[in-house]
């Protein structure tokens, strides 16, 4: 039996299927409606991150897509890039004792359906960024070319998937928006409950 992995080195910052299984994660009542939802609002190009973070009722309360930078394949490297989107949609619920939000990840990517040691490194990421921010861990779903999958539960769908490639832009939901960063552009629309949605296009890594 091999030793565990070292957390202070980028191979022992992934976690394995079996680890996330056992991790509690809760499963979506409806994933397809939300995979279909964060397609619709980033339309998601490849090596493209969506953070959403879902109330008790799984509507989305903020979300931000981001792209991936050329780095190493490093929990920690995803961690703080989630973090950084987290902190500018949404305040952290660190105050609470028991989380009331749930964040989730649908990664773009290429290859196929199964697991992967950067789909590993992205699980770590979002389950250190959730518990730096006082959310439950959610979900974590891939899209491919063959469509999208959640990881873990063997649930997933043809449509959308990686072909459909769109630009990618940034959703935070009224109340929360976040200051502008590196000079991108914000732009606003209503978002049908009386509130303001704010579209900032997509933060590299």
């Amino acid at each position: 039996m091999s030793p565990p992995a070292d957390a202070s080195s980028p191979l022992g910052r992934l976690l394995e299927p079996a680890e996330w299984a056992a991790a509690g994660i809760p499963l979506l009542r409806d994933p397809r409606d939300v995979v279909r939802g964060l397609y619709e609002r980033h339309r998601p190009t490849r090596e493209t991150a969506v953070v959403a973070v879902l109330d008790q009722e799984e509507r989305v309360r903020a979300s931000a897509s981001f792209a991936r930078r050329s780095t190493p394949v490093d929990g920690w490297v995803f961690r703080n890039a989630l973090l950084a989107q987290l902190r500018r949609v949404i305040p952290h619920d660190l105050r609470r004792r028991t989380p009331v939000h749930t964040a989730v990840l649908l990664y773009c990517r290429d290859g196929g359906e199964g697991w992967t040691e950067e789909d590993g490194a992205w699980m770590w990421g979002l389950r250190d960024a959730c518990t730096l921010h006082g959310l439950r861990c959610g979900a974590y779903i891939t899209l491919t070319a063959c469509g999208w999958q959640v990881l873990g539960e063997g649930r997933g769908g043809r449509q959308p998937n990686a072909g459909r490639a769109s630009a990618v832009n940034s959703v935070v939901n009224g109340g929360h928006g976040p200051h502008s960063a590196n000079g991108a552009e914000t732009a606003y629309t209503a978002n049908g409950h009386g509130g303001v949605e704010f579209l900032r296009r997509a933060a590299s890594l």
